[in-house]
């Protein structure tokens, strides 16, 4: 089966290229929501997270996502850290679906394909980008927080421009309608593709 990771930056829109994706009868594996699953049913990513940043990374057996944030993203190493834990465990959580999965091929929506060198996981890659400052009002309005929270997020995050080189293919996320054309021009492009795997 064929393997497509699908990324971008924090407010490019890759969960609404996904949507549209699965709208397609493709199977998309959502790696963000996933991992916030694993962070509260894994006994070992539970234990492995408290012991890196504190008994009040949940709050009745809750992640405290706002905690962690805080702690993470302004300090690169802590970050490192915590991907450590819960990028292998959604891996392997990651394999297993794809293993169960009957299509000619799935796609894995995950943020940091490129900053991870995690590329060669996968047959092919899309990027979904949009201009910073429309990125900026998306996550502003989605999230309620200040723009210099939002600026935080992206500094971990690999320029588009050096994503684009790396990247298969190409989506730019502005206007729904075109977002949606080039989509499913996508897909036929992939299902040629996976046909000769």
């Amino acid at each position: 089966m064929m393997i497509v990771g699908l990324t971008g930056g924090i407010g490019s829109g890759k969960s609404t290229v996904a949507k549209m994706f699965e709208e397609l009868g493709v199977p998309v594996y959502d790696s963000d929501r996933e991992a916030k699953q694993l962070m509260t049913t894994s006994t070992k990513v539970k234990q492995e997270i408290i012991d890196l940043l504190g008994e009040a990374s949940y709050e009745d057996g809750t992640l405290n996502r706002k905690y962690i944030a805080g702690k993470v993203f302004t300090d690169p190493i802590l970050l490192e850290k915590l991907n450590g834990i819960v990028h292998p465990a959604v891996r392997e959580h990651f394999l297993e679906w794809t293993a169960a999965q009957d299509s000619p091929y799935v796609i894995q929506e995950t943020a940091l394909i490129f900053e991870n060198n995690a590329q060669d996981k996968y047959d092919f890659t899309i990027l979904v980008t949009a201009p910073l400052v429309v990125r900026l009002q998306r996550v502003m309005a989605r999230d309620q927080v200040d723009e210099k929270a939002v600026v935080d997020r992206t500094k971990n995050q690999m320029e588009d421009g050096e994503k684009l080189k790396r990247a298969d293919f190409h989506i730019e996320n502005l206007d729904i309608t075109k977002t949606e054309e080039l989509v499913k021009a996508l897909h036929l492009k992939l299902l040629a593709k996976a046909s000769k795997f």
